[in-house]
């Protein structure tokens, strides 16, 4: 997987990164070699700790932490980094929220307006027109990154080495498996399981152990986890949905529907996430 997503090549930019920044504090002033050796320390942890993951964390963006880096590097010594001015372009180039995209556009213009006193008016001028187009194509480029990454995650597998797959999975392979069943005569239904926020990535992976390799398991929404259930009858599968609800959290509430009545067209990942939950681990 490291080879797949070149893990290790990002892992050695981020140390080359770090020991450059490393060799720019001699000579510093105090204030802007502490921000330098927090830069370099960020970057060594994140290169050590680097995985790849298509899961999101829920805290706040990384993207946050070198912005502040940056715009306190400016500040500390403006006269000595003012070059690093046009590193907002790279940053805005990042794919991240509307509201951190905001941060990074303001923190740019403070940043401009504190190397101001290093420059003619004219030049100033200059500075604050390249900078302002520069910043429209990153953050261009930026939505682009955004629109590609969602249609990939949606045909990736969210965790690496995981039957785990994004909602819009499901509904390919609803058809697929329509047909797989009628053909060899298989019971088959969509399982689905209504989790709390902070359970959702455990019980998905718990859920993966749980059911047969050739039976994937899919991400509908934040609170919803859905498989499809394979059986010889509906009296093996409702017999599988017991051992597999009474193996997850107590609080988890499910819902099943049998593959033979969906219909993939008229059905939406939305829709199938907002199926009623009255049926709470009961013995189906």
């Amino acid at each position: 997987m490291q080879s797949k997503y070149k893990i290790r090549l990002l892992r050695a930019n981020l140390l080359a990164a770090a020991v450059a920044l490393a060799l720019w504090t001699p000579a510093t002033p105090p204030a802007a070699a502490l921000v330098l050796w927090l830069s370099v320390g960020w970057l060594f942890i994140t290169a050590l700790m680097l995985d790849f993951s298509h899961r999101r964390s829920r805290g706040l963006p990384w993207q946050l932490v070198p912005g502040v880096l940056l715009v306190a590097l400016i500040a500390a010594a403006p006269e000595r980094h003012s070059i690093l001015i046009w590193a907002w372009a790279a940053m805005l180039m990042l794919p991240q929220n509307n509201w951190v995209a905001a941060f990074h556009l303001s923190a740019a213009l403070v940043s401009s307006v504190m190397v101001a006193p290093q420059l003619e008016k004219p030049e100033f001028i200059l500075l604050l027109c390249c900078l302002l187009v520069l910043g429209l194509l990153a953050l261009s480029r930026a939505q682009q990154l955004i629109d590609m990454n969602g249609s990939i995650r949606q045909r990736l597998r969210l965790i690496p080495g995981l039957n785990l797959w994004a909602g819009e999975q499901l509904l390919r392979d609803i058809a697929r498996e329509q047909t797989r069943c009628e053909r060899e005569g298989i019971h088959a239904e969509v399982f689905i399981l209504h989790v709390k926020r902070h359970q959702l990535w455990p019980t998905a992976q718990k859920l993966c152990e749980l059911t047969h390799d050739f039976e994937n398991v899919y991400r509908l929404s934040s609170t919803a986890l859905v498989t499809l259930l394979l059986a010889r009858s509906p009296k093996e599968a409702a017999q599988r949905r017991s051992l597999l609800l009474a193996d997850l959290p107590d609080n988890i509430t499910s819902e099943y529907l049998e593959l033979i009545d969906i219909e993939p067209a008229t059905l939406s990942v939305c829709e199938m996430s907002k199926l009623p939950t009255e049926r709470v681990r009961e013995t189906i």
